[in-house]
């Protein structure tokens, strides 16, 4: 296999041969090559296709600016789309695959979208598919979705673990260029504490693209012997392959690290990325520049780049896109490449310089004030077309054409935090503006200092300010430090199709059509046209479109300005950003006291807010959850059950005004609660509209214990938080969630009481005198452990709650199943607690759905009128009390053998179904075991007055239709006297 394009010398590890394949065919690279090097060297200059037009593509860039080159790598569970081959490492084995094309790159049978270019300008998704209507669903959609996209995605499960992670340093340095480098090197020999973070595998930035020499020897060489100094300081961190990819919000950076992106698969127990959160005291973005293309007609033909990206593949990768190049440039830099290149054999068919006193070279031709001003080749360059100076024309021979319409510096990470940039005219270009993300100091060509040396020097003196570091610095190495300065040169006139950003395919023309039709602004042009909208965001393309609106505007660039930078600064997969929360670590889950006795006892789970709990015990010759649950229920009825409620938030109160501050929170009266007793109190919005439902115990004069769904746990507290911080930050009092820090188990059925005088300790009397329905009290159990003990209900049985230290829950839930055997003791799961809180008419969550209020349900009583508290004035308003309110009501159905469902509507027996004639709607059903027959619970419009009315439960999405009656919430034991038993 014969690299027909590779030169000698570059910084390849020629030792190491690696096969990979494109497209199926098989090419050879080596060691330190990149694909799209490897490619180029084995003649291979289409790697992609555009967006819009599928127009052939090669690289534009050597770096992570690239537009074109834009490849899916590897195959199956591992398969990455949308990867720079300009960026990604060869590696043995490596299979890459081009996208966006079919049926093959060669020949693509969507490029007939060129032909109708005139039709599928910029905004022309704007003004069509809009008619007939009828066609955009069927249609239109359909071909748009699958036009779509540029690559595409396995559709299998990533089998690679990704990771965050966190470091901290006195200066974060983003750049291992030049500059960073030798601000690294100040920083590092300080003793500061310092991380050096760069994109690149190999550090080094231009340095590894360049010949000429720093103090007396390659530049490579300063480079190596750089690292190797930094490499061995104890206070300095290296991270190639890091791409910082955002500034934020108090010194905090974000930085991908590409860990094992450059293997096979990554090693054992090693992510391939990791997203790191960097806490940085000082910041120096030492970023580079990146090099601006020239637009002419046809001037995205494989083959034509940027002139700097020929220079890197020459002398860094021993790689020339073609044997016969050609460079289009408007300043002295471009003709480095020539240089570069006629001293590693590469043919110089021209070099055409747009300025007439451009320099000569002995090497080869120059043409001075001349332009390209269209390209030739089917599926790659092949002839060049140039105006000379005297107008007259000339056809050049090449296979590549290097363009260098000069520089802009790497502004991005300056503007995170909505910093703007400002115009060097002197550069004709960006540069950072004074409005810099706190700590952060600028050096090198980031600044606009494209000289060697001046990268130097910005570089330690920028470490010198960051740090204040005292004294005289050292003199820099001796570099070329030749002065730079850029007369700009955007676009060739007359073109019609040049190409400004090249992967979304916007021309001038398009820039153009954006201003005629009054999208001007750089907003509106950059959503009109999608320029800057690519994988690059613009990296390449964004100047050279602001130019053009400038010119047609009649203001100067820095009056049109530009768009807002954002972060990330390249792509950035998903799967970093999630990390290793993925799967069940998505949501992870909390886990009851009881949960591993519960699985012993083969008990289903389910997921409830953040924890999991158990749904049903299943027993031997149970079929269907509906026999566990039916069992559950009937069993603690008959005799007693334990359910594990430790899930309800339990909020500690504490303090002198711990009862006025209660009182403020709730609607119903909370100040003259008495020591021992338990209260069921109703939280409102500050609307009127309920927020939660719960119990306060009052175990000491200052001391209550607050109880919430487990739903709202974390809600309320932060509610009662707020109004103790900010509404009455003057009260005595304390909060503390101690959710976690109880185990608390439910205790129901009519020998509960019996059950529980066997652990908990003698002295404590838990007769219905000694201890009656709503009392509450520090208590001991099994011979002196502390717990809590109350006489409180969810069931509508005789129920005792009873909390005890978390950590031995485990061995309370065992205790109360070994001493309830002579009871037949049954645990219960959420299904059997939901049957019997619907059968006592207990509200929850989907009653308290945040458009409720007190008197829907049926609380209307509870908020007093002789005191205030939140939400007690807004509950008033006249919308929240109209006499057809909803009320909470229960459905039965006239035949017990008929279903209730949740959401379904409630309509008068007789009459239109519709939502005009709605009376109501179910919020809970179930089916009850005491009352064989599913029941729910509702809202119906002035419900407590149509008790017994006959209604039709209707659901149009499920086809059901059935008469139920409505009836008292409360189906068993509507008088309580069970619970006060």
């Amino acid at each position: 296999m014969n690299q027909i394009n590779r030169l000698k010398g570059g910084q390849i590890d020629r030792t190491q041969t690696l096969n990979f394949t494109f497209d199926g065919k098989t090419y050879q690279g080596h060691g330190g090559d990149t694909l799209a090097s490897a490619l180029l060297a084995n003649g291979v200059r289409l790697m992609g296709r555009s967006f819009k037009y599928h127009r052939p593509r090669g690289p534009l860039s050597a770096g992570s600016e690239e537009p074109n080159a834009m490849v899916e790598l590897r195959t199956g569970a591992r398969q990455e789309p949308n990867t720079r081959a300009t960026t990604a490492e060869l590696f043995e084995g490596l299979s890459a695959q081009s996208q966006n094309r079919w049926p093959s790159l060669k020949f693509d049978a969507m490029a007939i979208n060129d032909r109708f270019s005139n039709f599928l300008t910029a905004g022309f998704y704007y003004k069509t598919f809009m008619w007939p209507a009828a066609f955009w669903e069927k249609i239109y959609e359909p071909i748009i979705r699958k036009a779509a996209g540029l690559g595409s995605l396995s559709m299998q499960a990533d089998p690679d673990e990704y990771d965050k992670g966190f470091r901290h340093c006195d200066l974060l340095i983003i750049g291992a260029g030049p500059s960073g480098l030798m601000a690294a090197l100040t920083a590092g020999r300080s003793g500061a504490e310092v991380i050096l973070a760069d994109e690149d595998f190999a550090m080094g930035g231009r340095f590894n693209s360049e010949t000429f020499a720093i103090d007396d020897a390659s530049a490579d060489v300063w480079v190596q012997a750089s690292i190797a100094e930094l490499a061995a300081l104890p206070n300095v961190r290296l991270m190639p392959r890091t791409t910082v990819i955002g500034a934020f919000d108090h010194g905090i950076y974000g930085a991908l690290e590409r860990v094992s992106d450059h293997l096979a698969e990554p090693a054992p127990g090693k992510p391939r990325q990791i997203l790191w959160r960097i806490y940085a005291a000082k910041t120096i973005l030492a970023a580079g520049a990146t090099e601006r293309p020239i637009a002419f007609e046809n001037n995205d033909r494989p083959g034509i780049m940027l002139a700097s990206a020929i220079r890197s593949y020459a002398n860094r990768w021993a790689a020339t896109p073609a044997q016969r190049v050609a460079i289009f440039t408007n300043n002295d830099d471009g003709h480095r490449t020539a240089a570069d290149l006629h001293a590693a054999g590469v043919k110089i068919a021209a070099v055409v310089d747009t300025r007439t006193d451009a320099p000569r070279s002995p090497d080869y031709e120059v043409l001075q004030g001349a332009q390209v001003i269209d390209s030739k080749g089917r599926l790659g360059l092949t002839f060049a077309e140039v105006k000379l100076a005297d107008g007259s024309m000339r056809t050049l021979e090449c296979g590549a054409l290097g363009v260098s319409g000069g520089w802009n510096p790497n502004v991005h990470m300056t503007c995170h935090q909505r910093g703007r940039p400002t115009w060097d005219d002197s550069l004709a270009a960006f540069v950072p503006g004074s409005t810099l993300p706190p700590g952060m100091t600028v050096a090198g060509a980031a600044t606009g200092n494209l000289s060697s040396y001046g990268a130097l020097q910005t570089g330690a003196q920028a470490a010198k300010t960051a740090l204040g570091l005292k004294g005289r610095l050292p003199k820099p190495p001796s570099a070329e430090d030749a002065p730079v300065s850029q007369t700009p040169f955007w676009y060739v006139e007359g073109c019609s199709r040049a190409w400004l950003d090249q992967q979304n395919d916007v021309t001038v023309k398009d820039v153009k059509l954006s201003h005629q039709e009054g999208f001007r602004s750089v907003e509106h042009l950059k959503r009109y046209t999608t320029l800057g909208m690519a994988t690059d965001q613009g990296k390449t393309s964004n100047m050279g479109g602001l130019a053009i609106m400038a010119e047609l505007a009649g203001k100067s660039i820095p009056e049109v300005g530009t768009t807002i930078f954002r972060p990330p600064y390249t792509p950035t997969a998903i799967g970093a950003m999630a990390g290793r929360i993925k799967g069940m670590d998505f949501h992870p889950t909390r886990l009851t006291p009881s949960h591993y006795w519960a699985k012993e006892r083969g008990a289903v789970f389910v997921e409830v807010g953040n924890w999991l709990r158990a749904q049903w015990f299943p027993i031997a010759g149970e079929t269907h959850w509906r026999q566990s649950v039916d069992r559950e229920v009937a069993a603690t009825r008959a005799s007693v059950g334990v359910c594990d409620c430790t899930t309800l938030g339990k909020i500690d109160v504490q303090g002198t005004d711990a009862a006025q501050f209660l009182n403020k929170i709730y609607c119903n009266g909370f100040a003259k609660l008495a020591v021992g007793k338990v209260r069921y109190g109703l939280m409102l919005r500050e609307d009127g509209i309920a927020m939660d439902d719960g119990t306060a115990a009052r175990l000491e004069e200052d001391h209550f214990v607050v109880t919430t769904t487990t739903a709202n746990a974390a809600k309320v507290y932060q509610h009662m938080e707020f109004v103790r911080q900010c509404l009455f930050p003057d009260m005595d009092v304390q909060l503390i969630s101690t959710t976690e820090a109880w185990a608390q188990y439910a205790v129901a059925g009519p020998n509960s009481r019996a059950l529980l005088q066997k652990i908990v300790d003698p002295e404590f009397d838990l007769s219905n005198e000694g201890f009656p329905f709503m009392a509450c009290a520090n208590i001991t159990v099994c011979g002196g452990l502390r717990a809590r003990l109350f006489r409180i209900s969810f069931s509508g049985e005789m129920a005792f709650e009873i909390a005890v230290p978390a950590r031995y829950g485990d061995a309370l839930m065992r205790k109360l199943m070994t001493e309830g055997e002579e009871f037949n003791v049954v645990p219960y799961g959420t299904e059997a607690l939901g049957v019997m809180r619907i059968e006592k008419g207990h509200a929850a969550g989907n009653e308290l759905n945040g458009t409720t209020s007190a008197l829907n349900l049926g609380m209307g009583r509870m908020v007093s009128k002789a005191k205030d508290s939140i939400g007690s004035k807004l509950s008033e308003r006249e919308g929240l009390n109209q006499d057809d309110a909803l009320n909470l009501v229960g459905i039965k159905p006239l035949d017990a053998g008929d279903k209730v469902t949740a959401g379904g509507h409630l309509m008068n027996a007789d009459g239109p179904v519709d939502a005009k004639h709605d009376q109501g709607y179910v919020t809970s059903a179930a089916f009850s075991p005491s009352l064989g027959s599913m029941i729910g619970l509702g809202f119906v419009k002035n419900g407590s007055d149509r008790l017994g009315e006959k209604m039709r439960l209707v659901s149009p999405v499920t086809d059901l239709n059935v008469d139920v009656e409505i009836v008292s919430a409360h189906f068993v034991d509507p008088e309580g006297g069970r619970q006060r038993a």
